[in-house]
């Protein structure tokens, strides 16, 4: 059954409107409170917020709901989601909250729910989360809620993890890495950390005012950092987005690697070492078709899921693998953390050009086939299957592009939009099929 508030990433919307007006954000708190209370005798809760200028209010009335059903509520601050994550798994909170709206404008924002294991709740207890939310919200919330203090211990906390996820044998000592850190979370964490380890750290869109957050930066538009990396004789740039759970990367030469990219470098050398789980890895309907015949052609698989980090990790611990992600740069080594990291992934790619050269080197013969993404606003979200005209375009486009090409139709899980995805060893067939399918989801059922 689809959940209304819950998307593949959290609750997402624009602060004061539903469902992130007061009333529901303090019933969000209230419910996972009272989930929690019946599975704990004395439950605790970290958040943790990126940079948006509503982030501090919206904590607020969360943590409120929280303790009016006796959640005892820590903040960190800003930090980033997934460094939330780590801390509620390494200090046994019973679960997280991160305000955040990862790689959209400042003018949206989300609440992120991590349980205890440090992992996204299930579908189930989200959906039971939901239904108490949703019974509730249109009730008054309390008036004059005071802003969370704020505990600044726990960064380093987090950063001593990440320095010790270092790859054995890499030296950054006197490396120079270019951080566009999106206005966001990774403001401090990722200077401060790369600097602490030897590198030297020139840092971009570092300076954030509560509205420019991946405002022209971060990992959605990287054109100022792969400059950046060129004028500076950089070894690596690595963009952030606003919560820094996912990094993309630009080579010394100025070129930029997705996630695809990543994990063929990361793959290669966990397989050098005998490290990487089952010979496989973990992908998504996004995946490039080209990283799916490199790896195969290098005797490893590539096991697809649909789009989320949360299903990526479901078939990781399925299948035993420690590699997985997606092109977007939500990039999980299972054998460090259970979810993607923006730091960490830098930490390891900073380590792999430390150690086995520079990354045009070391993904160069990546074959990227043509791929687009055209995404159609629409006003409902029916089965696209019962959409005649949107299936009989789909199945059009897969037979005539056969093997040389793929076709992924999905709904957005945080925005009211179709996505197009068409890929294929001709740009033309690209082109054709993308328009094709994309007129076709307007005329069904178009914004």
């Amino acid at each position: 059954m689809p959940k209304e508030l819950f998307g593949t990433d959290g609750i997402r919307g624009i602060p004061g409107q539903y469902p992130l007006d007061n009333q529901t954000l303090y019933w969000i708190g209230r419910s996972v409170g009272r989930y929690l209370s019946a599975t704990s005798t004395t439950p605790r809760v970290l958040m943790g917020m990126d940079t948006r200028e509503s982030g501090p209010p919206m904590a607020a009335q969360i943590a409120a709901g929280l303790k009016d059903e006796n959640v005892a509520v820590l903040s960190a601050g800003i930090i980033s989601t997934p460094g939330v994550a780590f801390l509620v798994r390494q200090k046994n909170f019973s679960a997280g909250v991160v305000i955040s709206a990862s790689h959209n404008p400042y003018h949206d924002n989300g609440v992120k729910l991590f349980a205890n294991s440090g992992m996204k709740f299930p579908d189930a207890i989200e959906e039971q989360i939901e239904t108490e939310i949703l019974r509730n919200c249109k009730a008054q919330a309390p008036a004059n809620i005071p802003l969370l203090l704020t505990n600044h211990s726990l960064d380093e906390e987090y950063l001593d993890f990440l320095r010790g996820c270092q790859i054995p044998g890499a030296n950054l000592t006197g490396m120079k890495i270019v951080l566009d850190c999106a206005n966001g979370a990774a403001s401090t964490l990722g200077p401060v950390l790369f600097r602490s380890v030897g590198a030297e750290v020139v840092a971009i869109h570092d300076d954030p005012n509560g509205r420019n957050i991946n405002d022209g930066c971060g990992s959605l538009h990287p054109d100022r950092l792969q400059k950046k990396v060129v004028e500076e004789s950089a070894a690596l740039g690595v963009a952030f987005d606003g919560d820094a759970d996912r990094a993309m990367f630009v080579s010394a030469t100025g070129r930029l690697i997705d996630g695809d990219g990543v994990l063929l470098a990361a793959a290669r050398y966990l397989c050098s070492v005998g490290k990487l789980k089952g010979k496989s890895v973990v992908g998504t309907a996004m995946t490039n078709l080209g990283l799916e015949r490199i790896l195969a052609a290098e005797g490893l698989s590539l096991v697809r899921v649909p789009v989320g980090d949360r299903y990526v990790l479901e078939e990781m611990l399925r299948g035993c693998s420690n590699l997985g992600g997606e092109q977007s740069g939500h990039i999980i080594f299972l054998d460090d953390a259970s979810t993607g990291d923006g730091l960490l992934t830098a930490v390891k790619m900073a380590g792999l050009v430390a150690l086995c050269g520079p990354l045009d080197a070391l993904v160069g013969d990546l074959k990227v086939y043509p791929q687009t993404i055209v995404n159609v606003k629409v006003k409902s979200k029916p089965a696209l299957e019962s959409l005649s005209a949107v299936s009989t375009a789909l199945a059009e486009a897969n037979r005539a592009l056969g093997n040389s090409g793929r076709v992924v139709l999905r709904y957005s899980g945080t925005e009211p939009k179709v996505r197009v995805m068409v890929e294929a060893e001709r740009a033309e067939d690209v082109a054709r099929w993308s328009q094709r399918l994309a007129a076709a989801v307007e005329s069904a059922i178009g914004a």
